[in-house]
């Protein structure tokens, strides 16, 4: 069986390229839910794709996902859904593309999620985060050192098996030749999605995304970007978020809970002020989007609130695009002071875009702690000057100025849930760790 497999291993590019080399990126799952999943993937032209998956512990059931034909017009995309799932099972795909199977030398699952509210304990998960992957492409960077490397950091990333990724934005970093056409926007896309070391990541878990300012548009691009709406339908043929946008809120906005755990996707480009106009009141979310937070995290009964954006939140640095920056500290005093006037306990703030990783946390005698988790960056340039910034609520010793991932992991029972963070380096190797246990009413 060995001699078989390492065979396939070794063929694996013969098989792949008999048929015509039809698969560019993934399969990738997407979101998941007690009764539903979605896996993306992209051809190299036109083709019909579907998926067949079955219960690993009832193999002979195999059914089919819906079929899509994949066109020019969306970047040669396709969406599959495998629905009518039983929650808390792991299932195994093979995705077919003109009814034929595409052979990989990995294993292909998803998992729907487990259903325990009222049966036990929160199931412990974990998942991966980071911000700023940058594929080099010579002929369109800019001169000089590649601003990308470290590749192999999505093969580290693959061997830690969470349960799900969060991409934190700038997973993709449009140049000038890009964001102002959908000839360029796709081309980006296309051409970073298909790198060899992304695919066994893209492929062995579940994947959720925001944006940046680098897949939106330009460099620190704001609600003035006049070609938002062509990189939004990128976004969307790109990924496989639970929606994009929420009621009539349009935008890279989404919420999805794992566990005892709500995650609030925040679109902090669309409605963002400019960073240079002076005026009072300037707002990185916009109303309507930061009232749908507020609604949220006072409604939830969920352990923890994961709130999710591009932008660092707690940082007091007045550097780059800190909430505490270009005059958005009006719009984060409101959130902290919304969260201490609902006493809301156990929100957690994920965030990235500054090209290096710290830990801060804001504490106040009588309120809930807030806790900042930035994670940057995965492949491009690290920012080696960040030890020099003023972050007057950085934990000591956080700061790390390397490519580098974090694992967000949250274990034990019901009323004693922890939250361990650890960065990585590219080579998987732990650089700093920090944890964190849960308020809860009952016990104060």
């Amino acid at each position: 069986m060995k001699k078989i497999i390492l065979l396939l291993l070794i063929n694996w590019p013969v098989i792949f390229n008999g048929q015509e080399k039809l698969l560019n990126a993934g399969p990738m799952p997407g979101y998941s839910t007690m009764k539903e999943v979605a896996i993306w993937c992209q051809t190299t032209r036109e083709a019909t794709v579907f998926a067949k998956f079955w219960n690993v512990e009832n193999p002979k059931e195999v059914r089919q996902t819906n079929t899509v034909n994949t066109k020019a017009g969306d970047g040669f995309t396709a969406l599959l859904i495998a629905g009518d799932l039983e929650p808390g099972n792991t299932y195994q795909y093979e995705l077919y593309i003109n009814d034929n199977p595409v052979f990989l030398p990995y294993e292909t699952v998803f998992h729907s999620q487990k259903i325990w509210k009222w049966r036990g304990d929160p199931p412990d998960f974990s998942f991966l985060t980071g911000s700023g992957s940058y594929i080099n492409e010579p002929k369109y960077d800019r001169p000089g050192k590649p601003y990308g490397g470290g590749y192999e950091i999505y093969n580290s990333m693959a061997k830690k098996h969470p349960d799900f990724m969060i991409w934190l934005g700038d997973n993709v970093y449009l140049r000038e030749p890009d964001w102002n056409s959908w000839s360029g926007i796709i081309h980006r896309y296309t051409h970073d999605r298909a790198i060899p070391e992304l695919q066994e990541f893209l492929t062995s878990t579940h994947h959720y995304a925001i944006w940046d300012d680098h897949d939106y548009g330009p460099n620190d691009s704001d609600r003035g970007f006049w070609n938002k709406n062509m990189t939004m339908k990128a976004f969307e043929l790109f990924w496989a978020n639970p929606s994009y946008g929420v009621g009539d809120i349009r935008g890279a906005i989404t919420s999805f809970q794992w566990g005892d755990a709500d995650f609030f996707l925040l679109d902090n480009r669309t409605y963002r002020s400019p960073d240079r106009r002076k005026e009072k009141n300037k707002t990185e979310l916009g109303e309507q989007q930061l009232q749908w937070l507020f609604d949220n995290l006072a409604s939830s009964y969920a352990t923890f609130k994961f709130v999710v954006m591009g932008g660092q939140f707690l940082s007091t640095s007045e550097k780059y695009e800190s909430y505490s920056n270009y005059g958005f500290d009006g719009e984060r005093k409101k959130i902290i002071d919304y969260i201490y006037k609902q006493n809301i306990h156990n929100v957690i703030f994920v965030t990235g875009d500054v090209h290096f990783s710290e830990i801060s946390v804001l504490r106040k005698k009588g309120k809930p702690d807030i806790i900042d988790i930035s994670s940057s960056p995965l492949n491009s340039g690290p920012n080696t000057n960040a030890i020099n910034q003023s972050n007057a609520l950085r934990v000591p010793g956080s700061v790390i100025m390397e490519r580098n991932f974090a694992e967000v992991r949250i274990t034990g029972p019901r009323l004693d849930r922890k939250v361990t963070v650890t960065y990585y380096d590219v080579n998987g190797k732990e650089l700093y760790k920090y944890e964190f246990r849960a308020w809860y009413r009952e016990r104060k």
